[in-house]
């Protein structure tokens, strides 16, 4: 195996050789032209996500600005939205499914280093997949570390360090990140806490693909 085939199967690899350098360098580019894009220029803008993922739904949108490592790593559903300063280091292959919503700040790390400082100076490390659900939503400043698995529908509550894998339809915060409670039908009348909505179309409808934010 060269160093890319072990980075991707995720044993110890060395992050300079076999043209990762380059490739990481070419990224960097796109990225560097993506986040100096006008806001105003949404066309130049889906274009060029386009190009910087490596698998994507009907609608995805990153603010300015945004980070990865390579981006074809990176997969993410329809309906992706992901607000200001999102960061994905996307050494191991991130999976993010329908619906999701990152609040800013999130940020999502597949990479590490071996903890004992000889065989860490050595200059090997590692990607580890992330995966994530449908209708998930990080709050602000979510980290998400190597290995982790976030089930479906979701809420991780802000500032939380999401170190283990995390099931379905529950409400998770802390540092580390714990399970706080399951999500219920109850959950569907509250748009904050204990506040009711005070209108009726919330049930059962969705955002347009073509909504702009």
């Amino acid at each position: 195996m060269n160093q890319k085939e072990r980075m991707l199967a995720g044993l110890p690899y060395k992050a300079w050789l076999d043209g990762l350098t380059e490739e990481r360098d070419a990224n960097k580019v796109r990225i560097w032209r993506y986040n100096q894009l006008s806001p105003a220029d949404r066309e130049a803008r889906d274009k060029l996500i386009r190009e910087i993922i490596g698998k994507y739904g009907k609608s995805v949108t990153f603010e300015s600005p945004f980070h990865c490592d390579y981006g074809w790593n990176i997969e993410v559903g329809e309906n992706f939205y992901a607000n200001y300063n999102c960061t994905i280091l996307d050494v191991g292959h991130v999976k993010i499914g329908k619906n999701a919503m990152f609040a800013p700040n999130v940020s999502i790390y597949t990479a590490g280093h071996p903890v004992h400082p000889d065989s860490r100076n050595s200059g090997y490390e590692y990607g580890i997949p992330v995966t994530i659900g449908d209708n998930v939503w990080l709050g602000g400043g979510v980290i998400v570390t190597p290995g982790v698995t976030i089930g479906n529908n979701v809420v991780i509550g802000a500032g939380s360090v999401v170190t283990k894998d995390i099931p379905d339809n529950v409400i998770a915060v802390g540092n580390p990140c714990r399970v706080l409670r399951a999500i219920t039908e109850a959950d569907r009348d509250l748009y904050f806490k204990d506040r009711r909505f005070d209108v009726d179309d919330y049930r059962g409808s969705t955002i347009p693909t073509d909504a702009a934010f």
